[in-house]
């Protein structure tokens, strides 16, 4: 039989076809594959695409053919991406505050060339995004870029800083001029990323809102704060942080009713010592960063839970609740 027409694109229309066309649920015959590649202006024989079926396992396509009556179907198996898989990357994307919502329409789109046309529409019925808190810096991917570019170059960035003012307007800190950091990590905390860095001239860990930051550059300097941050563990730094609000770190001891014990696992993990206190309560010492942040979850809690110690804690938990009365009463 003569050779068919476009053969330089079969090979590639092919793959397209089968992956959005088939999935383990629904398949395609190969009278539905000829008729598919004549839409593109490609016409083949039957023995030429069995053999292209098998080419595609070499681009990581693997088609299986099932025996159906007197004819073949033919589907995709054993994608990269299951589909219960991609739906926790669309749930992560949706809420995510620091993706535009923008951004978060093109990236699911993109997700969904990742499985058939049949399983994206199941991806597109979890697309819920307008009306989320979503930021609207689109700069924050580039932003994001260029700090993991600093860090693996070992050099600081230059940054300006914004926050939103009662006009809702971007409004520069300290007055526009640009923060000087060493960049060693990114934290994912409450739905927002974060940079954690080192501030030279306070000598101390910060951490900033990735995007309220503008105009980021890499520095000539070489990053400052490596003993600091040796001894660091970015995921505990996290935990202790509420909100990643900043405050001293201590070791407070809480009681707290059983009932609540789900309560402070999922909060500070598994490794603490709960100890009995009564058939209703436990004590439990916990290091936290002791913030305003802080003192609003523990009353969130109600009479669930009680500051034992020490005593420097307590007393902001008092100067608290007298605030409280003069703002209130």
């Amino acid at each position: 039989m003569p050779k068919g027409t476009n053969q330089k694109f079969k090979l590639y229309r092919l793959a397209q076809i089968m992956l959005e066309r088939t999935d383990e649920e629904h398949y395609i015959t190969m009278p539905e594959i000829l008729s598919a590649l004549e839409q593109y202006e490609i016409t083949a024989d039957r023995k030429s695409i069995y053999n292209d079926l098998r080419d595609l396992e070499v681009l990581g396509i693997e088609v299986e053919g099932e025996s159906v009556g007197n004819r073949y179907h033919y589907h995709v198996v054993n994608r990269p991406f299951e589909l219960p898989e991609l739906k926790l990357l669309v749930d992560a994307i949706q809420s995510s505050k620091f993706i535009t919502e923008r951004k978060t329409n093109a990236l699911i789109k993109k997700l969904e060339r990742l499985v058939s046309r049949y399983e994206g529409m199941k991806l597109q019925r979890q697309v819920f995004v307008s009306g989320r808190i979503k930021t609207m810096n689109e700069s924050i991917y580039y932003t994001v870029d260029a700090i993991h570019n600093a860090i693996s170059e070992d050099r600081k960035i230059r940054f300006q800083y914004f926050q939103w003012n009662v006009k809702k307007e971007m409004e520069l800190r300290h007055g526009g001029a640009y923060y000087h950091i060493s960049p060693w990590g990114l934290s994912w905390d409450d739905e927002n990323y974060y940079l954690v860095g080192f501030d030279s001239q306070a000598k101390q860990i910060k951490h900033y809102r990735v995007d309220k930051m503008l105009h980021i550059q890499t520095s000539e300097e070489k990053r400052e704060g490596r003993e600091y941050f040796r001894k660091l563990d970015m995921a505990d730094y996290t935990k202790k942080s509420f909100g990643m609000f900043g405050g001293k770190e201590q070791k407070v001891r809480l009681l707290v009713e059983n009932r609540l014990a789900g309560v402070i696992i999922d909060r500070f993990g598994k490794d603490l010592m709960m100890i009995p206190s009564g058939p209703d309560h436990f004590t439990v010492n916990v290091d936290v960063r002791v913030s305003g942040q802080f003192l609003g979850w523990i009353f969130s809690l109600g009479e669930g839970v009680k500051i034992l110690g020490p005593e420097e804690v307590t007393e902001l938990v008092r100067k608290e609740i007298a605030r409280l009365e003069r703002q209130y009463l």
